[in-house]
């Protein structure tokens, strides 16, 4: 098979993208089939998210799926028709034999939870046997007719336009996990009018009322430094004014769900959101002071809850010296201590 040049120019491009790139221990012509069938399921709508290790276990499964070894191979790529169909056990033994793998046979379920997945999920590679239970082992996967026969035609003339004109009906799976993603956040929008896309859950339904509700009322103009999301770490991060306050290293483990800093006051805001777990307890109160003496701010200690009653499971626990905030309350505070109000404490 003989690529026309734009299209071998347009797979060339795609390989000099990081993303696409795969382990230097494959010869070049394995590299370069890996490197071909990415850019093919990309053109398929196949989001290229994920480490380049996982990109290319995605490929090799797929080829595994096609009885394709050699870029060659690709216009004989086998189809459900042929009735060439591989379970998750033949797979690993069909990569490992073809494509310098080392996969253990009990990763099996791998093949099918995380290699496939997007794949299937797309009707691009089928079931052998639709309505079998997932766990049978006598179920195989092979390749869809419909794409099979576009990549037997790849590197025709106008092969992209004609590929783009036979999918102008399928909606491409990597804008239907985009759109579903999208109507799953929560919009959050901070002080300095910058909005975050938060996932859905209570802890992220309080971390948005804290921003939200919190902080005008209590947090003196402050702007919010930082913001960790359990789908994303450092959702939003402000390192040079950090870096400014002089401010601990940013380690994702190690910082309260929210910081934010009042330079009216000169007070940095540490707010624990707590859903299930993590008040600002004595040890952690002892572990944040440690992190943060050469903080050029005052800090103030605030454990956030969404209700009355989740504040009542963790109340044993609060530490001293640090301010608890009920969102279904939002105008009243619960101050550890009795010698002042809301502020940082003098050792």
């Amino acid at each position: 098979m003989v690529l026309i040049n734009l299209v071998f120019l347009k797979v060339k491009e795609y390989i000099n993208k990081e993303k696409s790139k795969t382990f230097s221990r494959k010869s070049k012509g394995t590299q370069k089939l890996i490197n071909t069938t990415l850019f093919i399921l990309d053109q398929f709508g196949i989001p290229m998210t994920g480490t380049q290790r996982r990109l290319e276990r995605m490929a090799i499964a797929f080829l595994a799926c096609g009885d394709v070894k050699t870029i060659k191979e690709l216009k004989s790529i086998k189809d459900s028709n042929s009735g060439h169909a591989l379970g998750t056990r033949q797979i690993i033994d069909f990569v490992n034999d073809h494509f310098n793998e080392s996969q253990s046979k009990g990763s099996y379920d791998d093949i099918r939870r995380k290699d496939l997945l997007l794949l299937t999920t797309a009707d691009i590679v089928l079931q052998s046997q639709p309505g079998s239970n997932q766990n049978d082992s006598t179920r195989g996967y092979n390749v869809n007719p419909f794409y099979a026969n576009i990549i037997r035609n790849f590197g025709s003339k106008n092969w992209m336009q004609k590929t783009a004109s036979l999918l102008k009906g399928i909606e491409p799976l990597s804008e239907r996990i985009k759109r579903k993603r999208n109507l799953h956040k929560l919009e959050v929008k901070l002080p300095s009018g910058k909005k975050l896309q938060f996932g859905l859950g209570e802890h992220n339904q309080l971390q948005k009322l804290i921003i939200e509700e919190f902080l005008p009322i209590y947090g003196y103009e402050s702007e919010v430094l930082y913001v960790g999301d359990a789908l994303k770490k450092y959702l939003h991060r402000d390192e040079k004014k950090l870096e400014e306050l002089n401010f601990f290293e940013i380690a994702h483990d190690k910082l309260p769900d929210i910081v934010a800093y009042s330079k009216a006051k000169n007070w940095i805001y540490l707010i624990e959101a707590v859903h299930t777990s993590n008040p600002i307890d004595e040890i952690r109160l002892i572990t944040l002071k440690k992190m943060t003496k050469k903080c050029t701010a005052d800090i103030v200690y605030v454990t956030a809850f969404l209700d009355r009653p989740t504040f009542k499971k963790f109340m044993v626990e609060i530490a001293w010296e640090t301010e608890v905030w009920i969102a279904d309350n939002p105008e009243h505070m619960i101050h550890f201590n009795g010698d002042k109000f809301l502020g940082p404490y003098d050792e």
